[in-house]
């Protein structure tokens, strides 16, 4: 097996783990902020925006664990959207480092650059 070969098939096998933790990690954000609404004893101030958060990380969920499906598949649809998702989570870990957030921003930052990297490189034509 060639060097090029073993590459790609440790950079698939690590994208399959990385995209499906972070939709884990997206559908434990769902659950923390509905635990967190349901014990509030204040009425929220902006429901739908709330809701707009749900829906988001839902659709996030699913759509990160679909682009898992389709590296362990070996089907090419699944890439783009992956490597987009990621970008756009590094955008958020460079906001939240604007805000002086280190201990999220690195994490997601690190996260977001080897699973863009990962993705880019586990799949071939």
């Amino acid at each position: 097996m060639a060097i090029s070969d073993q590459l790609f098939e440790r950079s698939r096998k690590v994208s399959i783990l990385l995209l499906r933790l972070e939709s884990i990690i997206l559908l434990a954000l769902i659950v923390y902020l509905a635990l967190l609404d349901a014990i509030r004893t204040k009425p929220l101030s902006a429901p739908m925006a709330l809701a707009g958060v749900f829906i988001a990380l839902v659709l996030g969920t699913i759509g990160l664990f679909a682009c898992s499906i389709s590296y362990k598949n070996g089907k090419s649809w699944g890439r783009a959207p992956a490597v987009l998702a990621n970008l756009i989570a590094l955008g958020v870990a460079y906001f939240m480092l604007s805000g002086k957030f280190y201990i999220g921003a690195y994490p997601l930052g690190l996260l977001a650059i080897i699973t863009a990297g990962a993705c880019v490189l586990g799949y071939r034509e």
